[in-house]
């Protein structure tokens, strides 16, 4: 008979039954009586009545008695943590037992009871079992030693049982070995300061023998501590990489990914052309092949693990592309991840294969898959030129199946194709026109309405069809009215004199009818630009768009080495590391791949540009992800105005789009109706009036530098200056040369501006604006030029700048475009300011923090440089750049050289660790920065070489 029938008894009165039993001299009802206690417990009846009875038939030899008395014990000794206290004997007792079993399992419970109180009466006991005969109790003891110091650390520590897990390292027996790896990892996980697993390589040599003979469980252990050890050179890599590699076939999937873990980090030390680097790849495939056969919720990790791998080395599966094939019986979350990783793998090779494919997917019942479908094989043509046509006629193909959803996944995809390739695939365009009805997405509308403004002069009836949208404007989603309001005024420039009323009728409709400050902004932008100077509206509204980029979906590299380092655990599922869903301190170690050995990559510099350089030089490509918001609606810009145009409003003058803002603001002096067409600006107070002064003061320069003269902050630095340079030549200009340099002094920034008028007439109404750029930086106030500039005179003026401008990355990072004006023109220059300008007076970390912050940022993004011919010695260089807000945190002398540890802070609060290496009487000084926005090294760089010789 089964014990189901412990469970099916409610009698009255059965406590005072079971205790009867319980103090009966036979065995076996005692046995029985136990068995009733523990069934009452587990259906969540009070039974803590019967304690001091249930711990008396612990003395017993009846092994199956011991188990249920220790499982009542476990359950009820937090509640009555004074009567557990009757139970210590027995433990210490138990511990001593003949039978290892009964050894074990006293071990085993002692850890899970969770008592202060008797702690410390544990500590003989499993001293003890920690150095027992049999292997069996030591690997039990090691895992109590870890549920020990999560009750009472100190406790821990104090007993010495740290360092008898460490011992135990080095244990005969692989299980032992594996327990105590896994208690260690489990006490370092909680204390990330602690360097408990000191691993070395002969501890690493013993792990490794361990390996071949754990448990599976005990496998993973070993090969997770693996992958946090540091090899010291590639051949101690390669070494370990060949003793974990026969893990890969073994039948516990996460055996096969965290030996997949362990090789993925150790093959960033490995030389690519190493034989062995190549075997490995081919070592690498056919496991996480096989893992692809398990059930669908395997199937699914296995999934986001691979997504990662391919994103890190795509080589290791690009002959695998048929294994990710969608299955007809796939569940929808696995068929959407495979067709993630196919398009990962597309290449000019397989793209035949891969589209033929894609287009049976197209033709499924399941909408979410086919719309995936479709827009994979956008991203194909965007990926693989060579297979771009193949993949228009394909999706041509899809939209003549008239199936809705496809049509306009396809219309979306199209439109991203055009921007890829222009002028190319124009033809297309009549097929997507008879489609126009049929469109209810808000996505493929827009996508739509884009195509027909970019492409108007090649579509005979672009005003009727972008009318036909206007009918129900109001309706319509933002994404949609916005790109409806593009479309329109591009037509208008295009086609002036037809599309007149047309464009009136929208910008009325986005301005004067709108409650969306979006929408109203843009059509405010657009209607100034065209009634002041359609030149202009044309260069901006109809500039060159650059070509958008191939994966806009690939994780950022860091954060996708820091997860490849959790390959195998829920953060490879999440692809989101395990502070953004963990909560509480633990788990939050940073992790990072090791440093690749070969690679110099890092200290390379890129170009910039010189001074003078245009304001169009912009890359070709459109950034992977939050550069340019512009691109995320589509906007119609060029690289000067990559970006939803800001209202020009009163507080932000100076922070607008040089052109996208509206020069309303540089010109709102002027009467309406300037220029060609001849509709008035709306006279709605839009136009931004200029700054006051008090709004435009430096931020540093608020009460505080009344009181706070002598404070460090409010100090007089002398930070270098650099001599004027002339920005814009006269020639360029109408005659107006404008040269100058940037300062700072007392935490605030300064242009400093030298005009001079080489016209023969006299120059007035100066005003001057700055485009978006990488550190917010505005003019604080006016460009105060207080008489007319008469021919051949020269004036100097000092621009208070603040840096509460609005933000877009530029390139190079340091690249300032910017907009003056006068009684004669608008002139456009582009320069680039010395990055120590931004270097706030709080910049000084202290020790610890400097010490924690160098550790935490990740290796990859440490960037070493020379500086040369610098005659200065150490003291000399600390206090030339702590003149400029370059502070000294630490010095030491090693070995004959003087290291001087710095750290410095930019005005958008981001801090660079500095480690400057002097050799006393050697020119040639070695300069390692960490950062964790890494593309802010290269010109720290520049400003220290700047500094330390000038």
């Amino acid at each position: 008979m089964t014990d189901s029938k412990y469970f099916t008894t409610t009698k009255k009165g059965e406590i005072f039954e079971l205790k009867a039993e319980l103090n009966s001299d036979k065995k076996e009802k005692k046995k029985e009586a136990v068995k009733k206690v523990i069934a009452s417990m587990t259906v969540g009846k009070d039974v803590s009545a019967l304690f001091p009875d249930v711990v008396n038939c612990m003395q017993t030899d009846n092994l199956e008695l011991k188990k249920l008395v220790y499982l009542y014990l476990m359950n009820y000794a937090k509640s009555q943590p004074d009567m557990a206290i009757m139970a210590v004997n027995t433990f210490v007792k138990d511990c001593e037992d003949p039978n290892p079993l009964i050894r074990a399992l006293a071990v085993r419970t002692m850890g899970c009871i969770r008592v202060d109180k008797i702690t410390e009466y544990l500590c003989e006991p499993l001293r003890k079992c920690l150095k027992d005969e049999d292997p069996y109790v030591r690997k039990t003891a090691a895992v109590c030693v870890a549920k020990l110091h999560d009750i009472n650390a100190q406790l821990v520590e104090d007993q010495g049982f740290l360092d008898t897990l460490k011992d135990l390292i080095s244990d005969s027996n692989p299980m032992v070995v594996a327990n105590a790896v896994a208690a260690l990892s489990e006490i370092a996980e909680s204390h990330p300061s602690s360097n408990l697993l000191d691993l070395n390589p002969q501890s690493i040599n013993k792990l490794l023998t361990a390996l071949n003979e754990c448990t599976e469980w005990g496998q993973i252990f070993i090969l997770d501590c693996l992958a946090n050890y540091m090899p010291k050179d590639d051949r101690e890599a390669q070494s370990i990489c060949e003793r974990v590699t026969p893990r890969l076939s073994h039948a516990n999937s996460a055996v096969v990914l965290s030996a997949v873990k362990v090789l993925m980090k150790f093959m960033e030390m490995l030389s690519k052309d190493l034989d062995y680097y190549a075997t490995l790849l081919k070592k690498l495939a056919p496991p996480l092949v096989t893992l692809l056969s398990a059930e669908p919720e395997l199937q699914y990790v296995a999934l986001r693990n691979i997504n990662l791998i391919v994103q890190k080395r795509p080589e290791i599966l690009k002959h695998e592309m048929k294994v990710f094939f969608v299955k007809y019986n796939d569940p929808i979350y696995v068929k959407l991840e495979k067709l993630d990783i196919m398009i990962r793998l597309a290449s000019q090779a397989n793209i035949a294969q891969v589209l033929a494919e894609l287009k049976e997917y197209a033709t499924e019942v399941d909408v979410d898959f086919v719309r995936k479908a479709v827009r994979a094989i956008g991203r194909c043509a965007i990926k693989v030129e060579q297979s771009a046509e193949r993949c228009v006629s394909t999706l041509l193909d899809l939209i003549q199946t008239k199936v809705n959803y496809v049509v306009q996944e396809a219309i979306v995809v199209i439109k991203d194709i055009f921007r890829k390739y222009p002028n190319k695939y124009e033809s297309v365009i009549a097929t997507l026109c008879e489609n126009l009805d049929s469109l209810d997405e808000p996505e493929a509308r827009a996508a739509m309405i884009w195509i027909v403004g970019e492409y108007a002069e090649r579509i005979d009836n672009a005003d009727e069809l972008l009318e036909s949208f206007l009918e129900g404007f109001h309706d319509e989603s933002t994404q949609v009215q916005l790109q409806l309001l593009t479309a329109i005024v591009k037509l208008f420039l295009k086609k002036p004199t037809e599309t007149q009323e047309l464009v009136q009728q929208v910008l009325s409709l986005a301005t004067q009818d709108s409650d969306n400050p979006d929408l109203r902004d843009r059509g405010y932008i657009y209607w100034r630009l065209l009634s002041t100077d359609p030149v202009a509206a044309k260069e901006v509204v109809l500039a060159e768009k650059p070509l958008i980029s191939e994966e806009t979906d690939l994780i950022e590299p860091t954060l996708l080495d820091e997860l490849i380092c959790y390959i195998g655990t829920l953060a490879s599922v999440y692809h989101k590391p395990p502070n953004a869903f963990v909560e509480g301190g633990r788990g939050v170690v940073h992790k990072s791949l090791p440093p690749r050995t070969a690679s110099s990559e890092s200290t390379e510099s890129p170009e910039t540009a010189p001074a003078g350089a245009p304001a169009g030089d912009q890359p070709d490509v459109i950034p992977a992800q939050g550069d340019l918001l512009g691109d995320l609606l589509n906007l119609d810009l060029g690289p000067p105005v990559s970006g939803p145009p800001l209202a020009a409003s009163s507080v932000q003058m100076g922070a607008v789009d040089l052109l996208g803002g509206g020069l309303d603001s540089l010109m709102g002096d002027e009467p309406e109706g300037i220029g060609d067409s001849n509709f008035g600006a709306p006279s709605a107070s839009v136009a931004a009036a200029p700054a006051p002064a008090r709004l435009g003061a430096p931020i540093s320069s608020g009460l505080s530098d009344l009181f706070d003269l002598t404070s460090g902050v409010g100090t007089l630095s002398g930070s270098y200056v650099a001599p004027k340079a002339v920005w814009l030549p006269a020639m360029k200009a109408k005659g107006l040369e404008i040269s100058g340099t940037f300062t700072r002094q007392v935490g605030s920034i300064s242009m400093d501006l030298q005009l001079t008028n080489k016209a023969l007439q006299v120059m007035t109404d100066f005003a001057i604006q700055f485009n978006r750029n990488s550190f917010g930086l505005a003019p604080a106030a006016p460009l105060q030029v207080h008489a007319p500039l008469s021919p051949n005179q020269t004036v100097e003026i000092s621009l208070p700048l603040n840096t509460v401008g609005s933000v877009m990355k530029m390139e190079p990072l340091n690249n300032l475009q910017v907009a003056v004006k006068n009684n004669i023109d608008v002139f456009y220059f582009s320069t680039l300011y010395p990055l120590h300008v931004l270097f706030v007076e709080d910049g000084k970390m202290d020790r610890q923090m400097f010490l924690a912050t160098w550790k935490d940022i990740a290796n990859e993004n440490e960037a070493q440089f020379q500086i040369r011919d610098c005659p200065l010695n150490t003291e000399a260089a600390s206090n030339k750049l702590q003149s400029s807000n370059i502070f000294t945190v630490a010095k030491r002398n090693v070995e004959g050289q003087d290291m001087l540890y710095q750290s410095l802070k930019l005005t958008n609060g981001i801090w660079v660790l500095a480690e400057l290496r002097i050799q006393p009487g050697n020119p040639s000084f070695t300069l390692s920065l960490k950062c964790r926005a890494p593309e802010v090294s290269q010109h720290v760089h520049q400003a220290y070489e700047t500094i330390l010789k000038n």
